[in-house]
């Protein structure tokens, strides 16, 4: 259950008067203050007119966003590992992103490095019994088509 920006406001308010001495007057100014910038998000938010621009022009190439070591959010610059997970909090799906910044179906939404050591970790599994019967199906049908 949500709390409602007054009960926000207050506990941080009271949180804020915990740590310092604050006469009655200056917990009232504060509750006051905390709560009209809630506000001001939270209407800020629902009107989508805050400092997203969705028309906006990436953080940087998509090609370079992919690195050895990370891969970098072209919604909002931060370096992750993964992305898939993290684009749940810009409300959009991996499918959404890489059609948004030119990024094949197929392309991987993560670091480098970690795709190499997944890809090198399931090499060294083997290919699964019904992947192999899988492929077989499928290389016969082409021939088949052929």
């Amino acid at each position: 259950m949500s709390k409602t920006l007054v009960e926000l406001a207050a506990e941080i308010v009271q949180s804020q008067s915990s740590g310092s001495k604050m006469s009655g007057d200056e917990i009232k100014a504060a509750l006051q203050s905390t709560y009209q910038t809630l506000k001001s998000l939270q209407d800020a938010e629902s009107c989508g007119c805050g400092a997203e621009d969705k028309d906006a022009a990436p953080i940087m190439e998509p090609k370079r966003s992919i690195r050895k070591n990370d891969i970098v959010c072209l919604e909002c610059g931060q370096a992750f590992k993964m992305l898939t997970k993290h684009l749940k909090s810009h409300g959009m799906t991996a499918r959404e992103y890489r059609k948004k910044y030119g990024f094949s179906s197929r392309q991987s939404l993560c670091a480098k490095a970690l795709s190499d050591e997944r890809s090198a970790a399931s090499k060294e599994r083997g290919i699964h019994p019904n992947l192999r019967k899988s492929i077989a199906e499928r290389a016969g049908k082409k021939k088949k088509s052929a």
